[in-house]
């Protein structure tokens, strides 16, 4: 078995919109897992790995954009774990620091056209279908063990809360939450445009969308888009908070917060959770 015994603490965040909105908000600090297996991506990965462990794979593939958290948590802990890893990058050939990173971690790194992309099975097959070691890993983490490895969050909560919020991305890490929940209203905030079709992933992990509220106004274009206003804001939250926060995932699930609280969209009383999925290597590609 692999060593991913976690358990990331809880913390409240203080802000004068919460004190006036008679709010409490608390976060799940999943951020503070791993420098770089971190967040969801260490838990979308923890039964992926133990499976290729224990079917004797030696190398991981997967896919990822070019500033993909979800390839540098790979190739991290494929070095942590004594895994080889591959890494298909959508588009053309690039360097950056999220890329570099990879590569130190000893990642191999093929770029492919986006057309090719699309169907991530077939790019498997085409490469590495001859070979018995190769495990496939989908792009992000999807699928329903990543799904069971955010379940697994749930057993860890120590408080008792009514709304659970996290960033939407696949819909893996909402459908892990949706797969163990009982207590909580759960809402997720798409990071990409037409978030709707995070209902139908929901199905298909083989989670119940009906205990889900999505809320699609909060992408800012679409993904790892950002405007002025979003960028001010984590700017503020950093500063008030000392949590980081990132343009495509953490910054747009608390700007989302802050601005349903400020609609008055909650109960006077209510506590909520948000669950900080990491990723903050994707400051990189701002910075």
């Amino acid at each position: 078995m692999l060593a991913f015994d976690i358990h990331s603490p809880e913390e409240e965040i203080h802000f004068p919109l919460y004190q006036e909105k008679e709010v409490r908000v608390f976060v799940k600090r999943d951020d503070m897992i791993h420098p770089y297996i971190s967040g969801n991506k260490w838990r979308k990965l923890k039964y992926p790995l133990e499976e290729a462990r224990l079917t004797n794979k030696t190398i991981l593939v997967t896919f990822g954009g070019a500033w993909s958290n979800h390839l540098l948590a790979t190739a991290c802990a494929g070095a942590k774990f004594r895994f080889q890893t591959v890494g298909f990058v959508r588009g053309e050939e690039v360097q950056n620091p999220v890329l570099a990173l990879c590569k130190l971690f000893g990642m191999q790194l093929y770029f492919i056209g986006r057309e090719s992309y699309k169907n991530k099975p077939s790019v498997f097959e085409k490469h590495f279908g001859h070979r018995d070691d190769a495990y496939f890993i989908d792009e992000g983490g999807y699928g329903e063990k990543g799904a069971l490895g955010v379940k697994d969050l749930l057993e860890e909560i120590q408080g008792i809360y009514n709304h659970c919020f996290c960033a939407c991305g696949t819909g893996t890490t909402l459908a892990g939450l949706a797969l163990g929940n009982s207590a909580m209203q759960l809402h997720g905030i798409p990071v990409l445009k037409g978030g709707e079709f995070i209902y139908e992933e929901l199905r298909k992990l083989h989670a119940d969308p009906l205990q889900v509220i999505l809320h699609l106004d909060y992408h800012f274009g679409g993904y790892a888009k950002s405007n002025i206003e979003l960028q001010n804001f984590i700017q503020a939250f950093c500063q008030q908070t000392g949590i980081m926060i990132e343009p495509t995932y953490t910054g747009k699930l608390y700007y989302a917060l802050h601005d349903l609280i400020s609609k008055d969209y909650f109960a006077k009383g209510s506590k909520i959770l948000t669950i900080h999925t990491g990723g903050l290597t994707g400051l990189l590609g701002y910075l």
